[in-house]
């Protein structure tokens, strides 16, 4: 498995992560659904910013404060720009 870098870390592929967990399609999951009502529990964000981690440094307790795709893709773009990357 290749490593995921801050290029391939966009919010289609976050959507697509977020829909693979729930076994759900891409166009399910909207930017403002509220993604614990969906069936997101701590456990699973915790998984999911652990893989996205390997692309941009990202804390579990940032993607904790936020409850929408939206939400968690303002987190990762503000770290992928304080990394000198492109958001």
């Amino acid at each position: 498995m290749t490593k995921l870098t801050p290029q391939d870390l966009t919010l289609e592929r976050m959507r697509a992560d977020v829909a693979a967990l729930l076994h759900e399609t891409p166009d399910s999951i909207l930017d403002d659904d509220n993604l614990m009502d969906l069936g997101v529990d701590s456990l699973r964000a915790l998984n999911l910013s652990l893989a996205w981690s390997e692309a941009v440094p990202l804390e579990f307790s940032e993607l904790a404060e936020h409850t929408t795709l939206a939400g968690w893709w303002s987190v990762v773009q503000a770290r992928l720009r304080a990394a000198g990357h492109d958001a």
